[in-house]
């Protein structure tokens, strides 16, 4: 398993600072390190806090995503393949394996409803051999218990499908392999979050996740009722923070956890003071691919900087491009704020005050 060398973790400083001047003085940004790739709007459930299934589009072929990856070319750190879901795609291994070898991340990250029971396992272990020196994470969305769960994602038999995939997962002996559970609180299931956590816990997940079910115009869940009430997300973070408190975790988990501390702290001052509580550098260190190839800096807006396709998939012409620096001037004046957890992460990274919270947590 490849670990981070000293000149990765330097690396990553300086260009923490690049970005940093490059959002202050209105500069082109350096490449991003946190990058998702949505790899199609298809899915084989039906969520109340989702509606992607409902998007139409051409996905990006395998072809077409080798020529992208080959132009962002070294740099991308944290990689998400995320869909719809994923795991509908026959070619995801294939194309897994592609950026690993052009891009060279050091982890890659797969969300999936596990639905797909008898194709996930297989295919993992395959991505997980073909890109062996970087960190796989597997991360399986479980957001109640048995029939609760189904009645959310809106698929009989939900529940009981997932768990063979977590399950046949668990089994795998890839050393690069972290496999995870991970919740959407939303305003169905946040009352019974204490019960959910501690039904999901005993399945000894190597990390547990949540995250806040929002408006978001990647899932067309805009002026969407789903969204929990303040108080009671506040009340089921705070249990979670209490719980994780006593957890050991070591890895990639342990990162994942000191990481995911600050942020539900964070998620909550949102949703109180309704504006961003730390710069947000969505468009600079972090940006989305969707599945017919329009760039995003942030998934919330989905505001398009340009078409890959248009743009003969030079990524990054687009990210250096004028609209790609409009949308980075507003999202500076704090004309947006969101807690969304991916971008989350890598706001946190150029926060000092919130870095240092990480690094304590880490102790």
């Amino acid at each position: 398993m490849r670990k981070p060398a000293l000149s990765d973790k330097t690396g990553l400083l300086y260009r923490i600072l690049m970005y940093k001047l490059a959002r202050f003085f209105s500069l082109p940004s350096p490449l991003p390190v946190n990058l998702t790739v949505s790899l199609l709007y298809t899915c084989n459930s039906r969520c109340l806090t989702c509606n992607i299934w409902k998007k139409k589009g051409t996905p990006l072929s395998s072809e077409e995503y080798t020529k992208i990856f080959k132009n962002i070319g070294r740099g991308i750190m944290w990689v998400t393949f995320s869909g719809g879901e994923p795991f509908l795609r026959e070619d995801l291994a294939e194309i897994s394996s592609n950026f690993y070898d052009l891009c060279g991340p050091s982890y890659i990250n797969i969300p999936t409803n596990g639905l797909l029971y008898e194709r996930i396992p297989p295919m993992v272990e395959e991505i997980g051999r073909r890109c062996s020196s970087s960190e796989l994470i597997i991360n399986i969305s479980l957001d109640h218990c048995g029939e609760e769960h189904d009645k959310i994602r809106q698929v009989t038999g939900n529940f009981e499908k997932t768990l063979k995939t977590y399950k046949a997962l668990k089994e795998l002996t890839l050393s690069n392999l972290t496999v995870g559970i991970h919740t959407v609180i939303s305003k169905y299931n946040v009352r019974d979050f204490e019960s959910i956590y501690n039904n999901l816990i005993s399945l000894e997940p190597d990390s547990y996740i949540v995250e806040m079910a929002e408006e978001r115009e990647e899932l067309d869940t805009k002026r969407s009722d789903i969204t929990p009430e303040i108080e009671d997300y506040k009340k089921a973070i705070n249990f979670l923070l209490k719980e994780i408190k006593k957890k050991r975790f070591s890895g990639v988990s342990k990162l994942t956890r000191s990481f995911r501390r600050v942020y539900y702290e964070l998620s909550k001052e949102i949703l109180i003071k309704k504006r961003q509580v730390i710069p947000c550098y969505a468009g600079l260190i972090s940006g989305q691919i969707s599945p017919d190839g329009d760039v995003w800096p942030c998934c919330v807006r989905g505001d398009s900087i340009g078409n890959i396709r248009e743009e003969n998939y030079d990524f990054r012409k687009i990210w250096k491009g004028r609209k790609a620096g409009d949308i980075r001037k507003s999202i500076k004046r704090g004309e947006c704020y969101c807690p969304l957890a991916n971008a989350a992460y890598t706001n946190i990274l150029c926060h000092p005050v919130s870095m240092v919270k990480v690094l304590a947590s880490l102790l």
